[in-house]
């Protein structure tokens, strides 16, 4: 039977659902509820659902990024936002990203019953049939990215991105990165390569650098501690980093500029 997994912060929502909605009728289960986004992503990677239906304003949780993340590492997810959330660009972004459908509440139960139809139909046009699924098949199992996924693939390496650069300074760990963009480390680190040709650690160093290289250009402070202020616990470390990547000494680059 097809997967499904029901998230909202709403207990009476997130009931209502799993226990009134005709599941059988669309050869569907309910594999598992969670009430705040954290704890759904969680059940999400543990139960590897087929179909989810989830708000997008909710404790833990950014609803675009979650999104992206799952139609990312998990293409064929069929994905239902149930929101009161309305402003329409947060809407369009979410289709844009893959979003099968984008309801708002209170929405009919008609409403709700055509979303599961629709999503069903589609799994069954992307040839998983629930005779044989075993959950969503996460992205890359057939050894090639989704191209419809180019959008999803972008946010989130674009995200990512943005998130290192404003927390190179700290003790950053792709895992870290990968947790803020709902996404696998193994995952995110296949995205970053296919889009940018480098790996975590030289886009983490590349930042460090650049903000290095500003602070030198303040002779009151020492080579010290500037390794320290982007994030280097070790002078000899910084200063082999800084001459791979700039071809000069730290000491040379403040000489210089």
């Amino acid at each position: 039977m097809y997967k499904v997994a029901i998230i909202d912060d709403e207990p009476l929502i997130v009931e209502g659902l799993a226990r009134t909605m005709a599941w059988d009728k669309w050869n569907c289960q309910v594999v598992g509820t969670a009430y705040d986004g954290r704890e759904g992503m969680e059940m999400i990677r543990k139960e590897s659902p087929d179909i989810i239906i989830s708000d997008i304003h909710m404790p833990e949780l950014d609803g675009l990024r979650m999104i992206a993340g799952l139609k990312s590492e998990f293409p064929d997810m069929q994905i239902i936002i149930l929101t009161g959330y309305r402003e329409f660009e947060y809407a369009r972004q979410a289709i844009a990203l893959g979003v099968l459908r984008f309801l708002l509440k209170p929405s009919k139960m008609g409403e709700l019953e055509e979303a599961v139809d629709a999503a069903t139909k589609r799994l069954f046009q992307l040839g998983i049939t629930h005779e044989e699924t075993d959950g969503a098949k996460t992205s890359g199992e057939d050894g090639a990215e989704d191209p419809d996924n180019h959008e999803a693939n972008s946010f989130i390496v674009s995200n990512a991105l943005e998130y290192i650069r404003e927390h190179s300074a700290e003790r950053l760990r792709l895992g870290d990165v990968a947790e803020q963009v709902y996404v696998s480390q193994w995952h995110l680190s296949k995205l970053i390569g296919k889009h940018t040709g480098k790996t975590f650690s030289d886009i983490l160093n590349g930042a460090r650098m650049d903000k290095s290289k500003e602070l030198l250009k303040n002779p009151a402070l020492r080579i010290c501690d500037v390794a320290e202020m982007v994030g280097f616990q070790d002078l000899a470390h910084f200063s082999r980093v800084f001459k791979m990547m700039e071809g000069i000494s730290a000491n040379e680059y403040r000489n210089t500029h």
